[in-house]
């Protein structure tokens, strides 16, 4: 794909959660570098969108494009090529509980057709120095702080070098200090490697302290805001 075409591009698209209708008429684009917030109130419609990239969530109208994957239409075999060219970070990190920090990315890299046994530790040992943790890759999850363990999900995010990573509210089960921990590290890797990140959250504060692209979910209707003032009056 061409370095000046956009990553995601959605236009004129309904997001839906089942059957009912969340999001009518979404535009987007998101580019190589960006740095663009989702937000609004629960129920607003943040989560739909990002499982509509991941085809998780169907669409049926408009255009939408994740990547190489024309997403109307987009056959079931597919999907699992699409996704793997995404890094996707949860809320509840969503760790394997009954293996290590080192188990949990080879058991990714594994499920992805990497075979070479040296190329996989070779990578396990990149992603977890690029989140901080090259100490911590023979713990179990429960041996970690909940930092740790989001940074785990986010070296798993990692893994397959995604040109954009879907985080869904990375930093809703974290304390003020440790959420500051998880932004620096996502602005990093954005500013460093210019992967573009798409991030859920209902944290306002975190937009000003962190700046991007910030789009609002609101009235079934998702749309983004340019100046400060605007991000400065937020009320959910």
């Amino acid at each position: 794909m061409d370095t000046s075409t956009p990553l995601i591009e959605f236009s004129r698209v309904d997001i839906n959660n089942g059957d009912s209708l969340v999001i009518a008429d979404l535009d987007f684009t998101l580019n190589k570098g960006d740095f663009v917030y989702l937000t609004g109130k629960v129920g607003s419609g943040k989560t739909s969108i990002l499982r509509s990239f991941t085809a998780e969530n169907p669409v049926r109208n408009g255009k939408a494009r994740v990547g190489d994957f024309n997403l109307i239409g987009i056959k079931r075999k597919q999907i699992p090529y699409l996704r793997r060219s995404l890094g996707v970070v949860f809320q509840d990190f969503q760790l394997l509980m009954d293996r290590s920090v080192h188990d949990n990315l080879e058991f990714v890299l594994r499920s992805t057709d990497w075979k070479e046994k040296r190329a996989i530790e070779e990578r396990i040992s990149e992603v977890l120095e690029q989140v901080g943790l090259t100490s911590k890759a023979h713990k179990m999850p429960h041996q970690l702080s909940g930092g740790e363990q989001q940074r785990v999900a986010i070296a798993r995010a990692l893994l397959n070098k995604p040109a954009v990573i879907l985080a869904d509210e990375p930093t809703g089960n974290l304390d003020g200090e440790t959420t500051a921990g998880i932004m620096e590290l996502l602005t990093r890797i954005n500013r460093e490697t210019g992967t573009a990140i798409v991030m859920v959250t209902h944290n306002t504060a975190l937009l000003s302290k962190y700046p991007g692209r910030v789009f609002v979910c609101k009235d079934c209707s998702c749309h983004e805001i340019i100046s400060e003032q605007e991000i400065i009056d937020l009320d959910f």
